[in-house]
């Protein structure tokens, strides 16, 4: 048997340490965590906890999103057109025939760097932040005295200091002005062309002075106020963020795809489920599987375990390694599941039977007296032979 050649795809774990020059082999130290049975009460604390930290963006970015009057920026192109009551005034000549209109339109200005404008006999205006409103009352207060009832309307023509760029998995990245009445986030997004992958693998990020903020697609899509409105220098990226969830254990073996292991899972919806979860696994393995343990491993938020009666003092981050136990031999445990929503990184893990084991054991038992067996039956045949020669 020492001769025979026994096919295989590299070293055994026990060749490579014994090759090994050096080994560093520390104390074993177990990762401490929380072990939650799921109740009725218990799941109603998880999803009230989970509507409030929804992916959605923050009260700030909400709350400074509001749009404001628009503003004047540098680079600007205003448009400035002065009335005058009658003919014979500053702008407007004696000679009425000479001209037509009680106007005059001065040529586009544009708001230089240091944010000012020059008007003829207004002199240079700081224009800068200002509303065209604004603008256009300095400079009627400038004329007042020199023009007969000057009245002056001033327009943007083109805006050059307040644009929002989108970028990112969008059809069309697109850079534009904000108009008068402002735009939301999903017009740009819409101007831009829309979003190139499916809701529920998007996320949007708004890059806003100094602040980042982000959402995922759909919680925008459901969530009106989500949909916030942006403010010029806004940069808005869109981005395929696929989330996924894995299962372990006694669940029957699921043929791979190029696109999806075995065991591992992409969200192909919103949100899923722990039922969704067990079912894209092929259920459970009915010669395997303990229905009284199927657990839910995650990094939970401690706000919420501490909301929940667990003791969180142990623990010094944010997140507390926790697993969520259900029993599918319940019927509320059946419910429970169908409310249990996943999340990214999620690993489901069912349980193998007690008799599993032992199972095993037998089946050992049975294949080992089985090739034992024919294994004599085989020498009693050569024997045979022998005999017959």
């Amino acid at each position: 048997m020492s001769g025979c050649f026994i096919a295989k795809d590299g070293p055994t774990g026990a060749e490579i340490r014994a090759s090994s020059d050096v080994t560093l082999e520390r104390a074993a130290s177990n990762i401490s965590y929380a072990l939650v049975k799921v109740s009725p009460q218990i799941l109603d604390g998880m999803n009230a906890f989970a509507r409030t930290r929804a992916h959605g963006f923050a009260a700030t970015a909400k709350r400074r999103a509001r749009y404001a009057d628009v503003r004047i920026g540098q680079g600007d192109l205003l448009g400035i057109t002065i009335f005058e009551a009658s003919a014979g005034g500053l702008f407007i000549p004696q000679e009425a025939g000479s001209r037509a209109g009680n106007f005059v339109q001065i040529p586009n200005q544009q708001v230089d760097g240091s944010g000012n404008i020059t008007v003829p006999y207004a002199g240079t205006l700081r224009v800068i932040g200002r509303t065209p409103a604004d603008v256009s009352k300095m400079i009627t207060d400038r004329l007042a005295q020199r023009a007969i009832e000057p009245q002056v309307v001033v327009s943007l023509n083109e805006r050059r200091g307040n644009d929002v760029s989108v970028l990112g998995e969008v059809k069309a990245p697109a850079r534009f002005s904000l108009d008068p009445g402002g735009i939301n986030l999903l017009g740009a997004i819409a101007r831009a062309g829309g979003p190139t992958q499916p809701t529920y693998e998007t996320a949007v990020t708004v890059q806003r002075a100094k602040q980042t903020f982000q959402a995922a697609m759909s919680t925008i899509v459901k969530s009106p106020e989500q949909n916030i409105t942006l403010i010029p220098g806004d940069v808005v990226y869109v981005s395929r963020e696929p989330r996924s969830f894995m299962v372990f254990g006694a669940t029957p073996t699921v043929v791979s795809t190029i696109a999806n292991s075995s065991r591992k899972f992409s969200f192909d919806e919103d949100n899923l489920t722990l039922a969704d979860g067990i079912a894209r696994a092929n259920g459970l393995d009915n010669l395997r599987a303990d229905a009284t343990s199927i657990f839910l491993f995650r990094l939970e938020h401690r706000d919420l375990l501490a909301q929940l009666g667990v003791d969180v003092s142990k623990y010094s981050g944010p997140l507390v390694p926790t697993v969520y136990q259900v029993n599918f031999t319940r019927a509320d445990g059946m419910f429970i599941a169908n409310s249990l929503y996943l999340q990214h990184r999620d690993i489901i893990y069912v349980s193998d039977s007690p008799s599993t084991d032992f199972l095993k054991f037998l089946n050992v038992v049975r294949q080992t007296i089985g090739t034992v067996g024919d294994a004599a039956n085989a020498g009693n045949s050569i024997l045979d032979l022998q005999r017959a020669r």
